[in-house]
């Protein structure tokens, strides 16, 4: 069991790992803890705003709309590379999903694909709302998608979590497709490849980018070993001439009363030939009739 981290908890592991912060005014005690408990935690979670625009898009994640007050998550991830802070304790973003996900999330295993609605997620999440349409074609920014590893790699080092700690959001819940888009630079949104960046992340200092894998140094080439030669007659007759069988009545000879699939091969050939030449004679028939029916007409 995870206890959340304080506000100011919150800031310096964030800080700390390099991302830029900005703080929305009251984000410290912006919250829905009067509405469930808030904690213990087990992960992070990543959603899309279906919004666009960064002011507007904080506004919306700090104050909520009609159907569904704010905040609507802890932090937003703007275009620009900052996540705005905007709440740091319970939060409308995860809302119910699937138990057998969260044991996933707590023993840090691959989660399952989810079928039900039934488990507080706001209650165990952190969440990150990152500023896009949502509609496969708006563009994460590089910095953006930056911003969010180095989020979800801040909060997984102070409790430390590993990458296996953190979800999207239609891991969570069934019918959600968040987060989903193209990201600037090349390839789309990819949760496992996301992991795999927070892992890489976790590996090094926080603060410090991951080293660049180093290019792999090609291999002399080397001369292949030469391949023994063939007999293919040989090799043609241990192919053809195996599975021996009766002859089928209709193909049965006196001069070769057994069949092999040779055999067969040779008999269609033949088949095939006597009917071109049957086929080539009807063809000349036919022509000769056509040309007295339009002789007579």
């Amino acid at each position: 069991m995870a206890t959340p981290l304080s506000a100011e908890q919150q800031l310096k592991a964030l800080r700390d790992e390099g991302v830029k912060v900005s703080e929305r005014a009251g984000w410290r005690t912006h919250n829905r803890n009067h509405k469930g408990a808030w904690g213990p935690v087990h992960g992070v979670m990543i959603h899309h705003t279906v919004s666009s625009g960064d002011d507007a898009s904080v506004a919306l994640c700090y104050n909520g709309h009609s159907a569904l007050p704010g905040p609507l998550c802890h932090g937003v991830g703007r275009n620009d590379g900052t996540v705005a802070l905007v709440s740091s304790a319970r939060a409308n973003h995860a809302g119910l999903g699937d138990d057998d996900v969260l044991r996933a999330v707590i023993n840090e295993t691959a989660p399952p694909a989810p079928n039900e609605a039934n488990t507080d997620g706001n209650r165990h999440f952190y969440g990150l709302e990152i500023v896009n349409l949502g509609d496969n074609k708006d563009t994460y920014t590089k910095g953006q998608y930056r911003a969010a590893v180095l989020w979800a790699a801040a909060l997984c080092r102070a409790h430390g979590w590993s990458e296996r700690s953190v979800i999207g959001h239609k891991e969570w819940q069934p019918g959600k497709i968040d987060p989903r888009g193209p990201i600037e630079g090349g390839g789309s949104f990819s949760m496992t490849q996301f992991r795999a960046d927070v892992r890489a992340q976790l590996a090094g200092k926080p603060g410090v980018p991951p080293a660049p894998s180093k290019p792999t140094t090609p291999s002399k080439p080397t001369t292949p070993a030469k391949e023994p030669e063939m007999d293919q007659n040989a090799v043609y007759g241990a192919v053809w001439g195996v599975d021996r069988m009766p002859a089928p009545p209709s193909m049965a000879t006196d001069d070769n009363p057994t069949w092999a699939p040779g055999s067969l091969l040779r008999e269609t050939t033949e088949r095939s030939i006597r009917t071109e030449a049957a086929v080539k004679r009807l063809d000349a028939k036919l022509d000769q009739i056509l040309a007295l029916l339009t002789k007579e007409s």
